[in-house]
């Protein structure tokens, strides 16, 4: 049983993707967002800057600030609207 958000209802044939989440390795398909691979393997997208909150994302579509993860050399994404990539490294926490 799969822990995550969001679960795979029919999967056409794609490409599994490799890529890593806060260090992590992460198998995705080919065209998912970068929220669908997060949330078909964790509950939450990532944690709110301002408290200890869990954010899932809010309207799916680019048109929040909800979703914006990190790419491993600092580029903030949106993660409704970002496909993942081979080899992409994707952090969801803060340094520190």
């Amino acid at each position: 049983m799969s822990l995550g958000q969001f679960h795979r209802v029919v999967t056409a044939r794609r490409r599994a993707v490799a890529l890593s989440l806060d260090g992590e390795p992460l198998t995705a398909l080919e065209g998912d967002t970068v929220m669908t691979a997060i949330l078909t393997h964790r509950r939450s997208l990532r944690s709110f800057e301002f408290g200890a909150e869990l954010r899932a994302g809010f309207c799916l579509m680019g048109a929040c600030q909800d979703c914006w993860v990190r790419t491993s050399d600092g580029q903030e994404v949106r993660a409704c609207s970002t496909l993942v990539e081979s080899g992409m490294h994707i952090r969801t926490k803060s340094d520190g």
